[in-house]
């Protein structure tokens, strides 16, 4: 799926941004764009699997993600536990109905929605097995959990503890695997977000990573240079892969995993 057929939200008249804190990425700042599309490709490749469905998104942040849920929906809740988050998604995206609430004690029914959302959000929290029983509880037999989170292996290479801050626990495959299962879910599958020809190319462009590049500059606190700017600024979801296979080699893992349907 491109962008172009990604349903255009009807964003509210007047809104407040969210501040780019690092703890959550936004749409619309050129030097975000790279850590934007590489969230959003998770919800234009998984998107169908929302068709006519009531989604929870758990974790839902600046709400982008949401809306282009609700896009294809049959209904949408967001669930978020800032209350900033919360006030910022009612305003700016009407069709989805927004929840303040604790992702380790979901405000919503046993067996009340079909799908579960959770992109780039399980390696911010303190309990993740508890967060994952949850969704187990709150989702109807033969749901399914569509889940996306840093693989540890290549995000924070050689290291016992996160690089970012705002990270508890990041996770390889085979840890994300094992969490799903003891939560009673079954894995029906795993794949990896990579880049594609295009990024590979501004990998060998940028001293041989693009996203070393990017942080390189961040940390530093001065004005990017004009190219770096224009080649994060112009990324799109088509120029990510998301594909099964060489799994310890992605830049992210999405799991999609599946309620019993007894």
């Amino acid at each position: 799926m491109s962008e172009a057929v990604i349903p255009a939200a009807p964003v509210a008249a007047t809104h407040e941004p969210l501040p780019l804190t690092g703890e959550r990425t936004v749409p619309g700042i050129a030097e975000e764009n790279y850590w934007f599309r590489r969230h959003e490709i998770a919800y234009a490749r998984l998107l169908e699997r929302c068709t006519g469905k009531t989604v929870l998104e758990a974790g839902s942040g600046e709400g982008y993600g949401a809306d282009m849920i609700a896009g294809v929906a049959a209904h949408v809740i967001g669930v978020d536990y800032d209350e900033s988050a919360v006030a910022h998604v009612r305003a700016r995206y009407p069709r989805v109905e927004m929840i303040q609430g604790n992702l380790a004690a979901l405000p919503l029914d046993d067996a009340s929605v079909d799908v579960v959302v959770n992109f780039q959000v399980i390696e911010h929290l303190w309990d993740q097995a508890q967060f994952l029983r949850e969704c187990l509880r709150v989702l109807r037999p033969g749901g399914e959990l569509l889940i996306s989170t840093p693989n540890r292996i290549t995000f924070s290479p050689g290291r016992d503890t996160p690089l970012n801050p705002f990270h508890t626990r990041e996770l390889n495959a085979a840890e994300l695997t094992e969490l799903l299962i003891e939560a009673g879910f079954e894995v029906t599958e795993m794949l990896g977000v990579h880049h594609g020809a295009s990024l590979r190319a501004l990998d060998a462009k940028h001293g041989g990573s693009f996203i070393d590049a990017q942080i390189e500059r961040a940390l530093a606190g001065e004005p990017w240079p004009a190219d770096l700017t224009a080649d994060v600024a112009a990324v799109t979801i088509d120029d990510f892969d998301l594909r099964e296979g060489d799994i310890d080699a992605s830049l992210d893992l999405v799991a999609i995993a599946q309620k019993a349907r007894r």
